[in-house]
């Protein structure tokens, strides 16, 4: 949620939240933090009084305003939970931002319900977003993560109504893979210098997450080895950390750009950008600048382990870059390639075979 509202402060957090500060009217150097976020109900109110240099506490918790053991109950204490999680570094903010949305949809349907919800109320849910079979799927993951929660963190629930719900979204295989003419159609567009050629080079030597590219920067670089090299640990969570040499090619492009700051991409105001949201929507339009219209940087993602396994890499070596914890995710990259080279190494065996 964007607001524009005097005095009000957004400011992120080491975990990648954001707290809300508001500058007391008539006294620039006091600040009240706020208790409450701007999707509260009070959030206004809160404001108002802040602004006026009034501190005040929520008075009633979201889940204590609906009936107890509602499915709208159970999604507000999920939501809080996450939200404490985030607070301390365990959850991505991002995960927070989506997990609210699918709460929000839930809360519309299904909101009175009993939080025991028949199976068959949330396949009709995920059947009325037909139209848009990746964000079902979502929304489906999203409440079974909630459930999963309930029934295996804090046993407020004994059975999980969204367990063997099938996907709906068939065979697009997720953002589509970059090719060597993409790559090339884009950087004839976008030439170095440009933060749009070093947001590609960025993606394309790292293979960083977009929430990771925002926060990369010169305080990222080590040398070791005698070797200059690039380090982070994914925000995405679960993941490992990363540290790869820093190729010629990403080095150039970091250094070419004209306005120079603590992270490698500025927006046009020449500050990081403050959210992956705002990096992906500028990058979208650099796309469509360069007419790739249905191509993201998580595309790029894609290409770059495809490259890296087509140029005789082990799915291993692709988890080190990739941030990867289990060889199952990197093994997509690997598949084909390793299967090709194994059939065309058992041809050559026939070569010689008279037939």
């Amino acid at each position: 949620m964007k607001l524009d509202l005097p005095g009000l402060l957004r400011e992120r957090l080491p975990s990648g939240a954001y707290r809300y500060r508001v500058r007391v009217e008539g006294e620039k150097a006091r600040r009240i933090r706020l208790t409450v976020t701007p999707d509260h109900p009070e959030f206004m109110e809160h404001y108002r009084a802040a602004r006026r240099g009034v501190a005040l506490e929520p008075t009633i918790a979201p889940e204590d305003r609906v009936v107890r053991n509602s499915v709208a109950w159970l999604t507000y204490k999920h939501e809080a939970a996450l939200e404490r999680q985030v607070e301390a570094g365990l959850a991505s903010s991002l995960t927070l931002k989506k997990r609210r949305q699918v709460m929000k949809i839930l809360r519309e349907e299904y909101g009175e319900y009993d939080m025991r919800v028949p199976q068959i109320k949330i396949i009709e849910l995920r059947d009325k977003m037909i139209d848009t079979p990746a964000w079902a799927d979502s929304v489906v993951a999203g409440i079974r993560s909630m459930y999963r929660w309930a029934v295996d963190d804090v046993k407020i629930c004994q059975i999980n109504p969204a367990i063997g719900i099938g996907t709906i979204d068939r065979g697009k295989g997720g953002a589509v893979a970059w090719t060597v003419a993409d790559l090339k159609k884009y950087r004839q567009k976008h030439p170095p210098g440009t933060t749009a050629h070093l947001a590609l080079t960025l993606f394309m030597f790292t293979a960083c997450r977009i929430g990771d590219a925002i926060e990369l920067g010169r305080g990222n670089e080590f040398t070791r080895d005698g070797i200059r090299g690039i380090g982070w640990q994914p925000r995405k969570r679960g993941s490992a950390p990363v540290a790869i040499p820093m190729l010629p090619p990403l080095f150039k492009a970091t250094r070419a750009t004209t306005v120079q700051g603590p992270t490698y991409l500025l927006n046009y105001k020449g500050k990081p950008f403050a959210t992956p949201d705002s990096l992906g929507q500028m990058f979208r339009r650099w796309c469509r600048e360069a007419g790739l219209d249905d191509r993201s940087s998580h595309g790029i993602r894609k290409a770059a382990g495809h490259l890296l396994a087509q140029e005789g890499c082990s799915q291993y070596q692709i988890m080190s870059i990739h941030g990867h914890t289990q060889a199952k995710t990197s093994e997509i990259y690997t598949k084909g390639v390793e299967r090709w080279r194994m059939a065309a190494d058992a041809m050559k065996r026939l070569e010689g075979m008279e037939w």
